[in-house]
């Protein structure tokens, strides 16, 4: 029986921060996240967060840019490992 890798998945904050040209500071100020969430979510360092952290940052996300920014736009899965020949 074979098992199957987990394929971590990642937060894009860092990518919609630049897009937006804002600080994590002013997202946090913004959005009424705190600032240690958003350092966190931005550099990776979190392996989970609540379903009203990602609405709120990404209703925030849109009203910056303008344009609809979906929770899951927030998360991107990492490429799987590449597997072995047998």
């Amino acid at each position: 029986m074979g098992t199957t890798a987990l394929v971590p998945v990642r937060f894009r904050l860092d990518v919609l921060l630049e897009e937006a040209g804002i600080s994590q500071r002013e997202l946090a100020a913004r959005s009424g996240v705190s600032p240690t969430t958003v350092n966190r979510m931005a550099n990776n360092l979190t392996a989970q967060v609540s379903l009203g952290t990602l609405d709120s940052l990404s209703v925030t996300l849109t009203e910056i840019l303008g344009r609809q920014v979906e929770p899951g736009e927030l998360l991107e899965r990492d490429a799987p490992p590449k597997r072995r020949g047998r």
